[in-house]
């Protein structure tokens, strides 16, 4: 009797980043068989995998060109698997090149018929929740600067962190003013690091904080270590409230 290796321990968690990464569950049983036994043919893995005959060069080919297998030509073929890094690596970039692909189509078809109505917008005020949320908007947010960003950050996630220093970076290369505040008791931020990329000044106490863009976006955050709520408007003037405040404060602030 055949020991198969479709059967071989998995996660649910694992299964369901395999499927996340586009594996199909012939893929992945394939996948574990030749993990599992390092070296076979495509009859060998169909067996081991408990993949039918018909479906096996598909689904070998499949996973090859998704960088999870190689394959050495001849009669018959030999199947070997790749590391599970590597795989990860490829699958990476592959999303890399999906992401440009979508941004230029978005950017440069959708966006300019969104534009080309002319009609001012009422404005918006968002509830976001989560940190994927507000990292997501807040990223959003930085990436339509053009000229000014005012940050005021007494504390936050080390993912946001890295997050706005990166897009910092960013910025200051295409020539956007970037002020910085953040307070004493954020100890965990690099300031020579940042200071390469903003105006830094620094206050002893700060009472939540926020992002403001332009002076047309605001992102204020709540007066939490970690926060979880964020509130998003364009409203120009709950915008210019917030920037007159940030103002207020940064004017009474040390330098860096």
């Amino acid at each position: 009797m055949v020991n198969s290796s479709a059967s071989l321990p998995l996660s649910g968690e694992a299964k369901r980043v395999l499927r996340e990464l586009g594996l199909t569950q012939y893929e992945t049983r394939a996948y574990l068989a030749l993990l599992d036994k390092g070296v076979l043919t495509a009859s060998q893995v169909s067996e081991y995998a408990e993949v039918p005959y018909s479906k096996i060069y598909e689904v070998l080919a499949s996973l090859e060109k998704k960088g999870w297998t190689k394959a050495e030509r001849g009669r018959p073929s030999k199947y070997y698997p790749k590391s599970p890094s590597e795989a990860l690596n490829a699958a990476k970039l592959r999303l890399e090149e999906m992401t440009k692909s979508w941004e230029q189509a978005i950017l440069s078809e959708l966006q300019p018929l969104y534009e080309k109505r002319g009609i001012r917008e009422k404005p918006d005020i968002w509830i976001l929740r989560g940190e994927f949320s507000i990292l997501a908007k807040t990223k959003e947010t930085l990436g339509k600067a053009k000229k000014e960003v005012m940050i005021a950050a007494p504390s936050l996630p080390k993912t946001l962190e890295n997050t706005l220093v990166s897009m910092l970076t960013r910025l200051q290369n295409i020539g956007v003013n970037v002020l910085l505040m953040i307070s004493k008791e954020a100890k965990d931020w690099n300031l020579k690091k940042t200071a390469n990329v903003a105006d830094v000044r620094v206050r002893d106490q700060m009472f939540g904080g926020g992002v403001i863009i332009d002076s047309k976006e605001a992102l204020l955050f709540l007066g939490e270590e970690k926060p979880t709520l964020v509130i998003w408007s364009n409203h120009l003037g709950l915008v210019k409230f917030a920037r007159d405040y940030f103002q207020y404060l940064w004017n009474s602030s040390e330098r860096v």
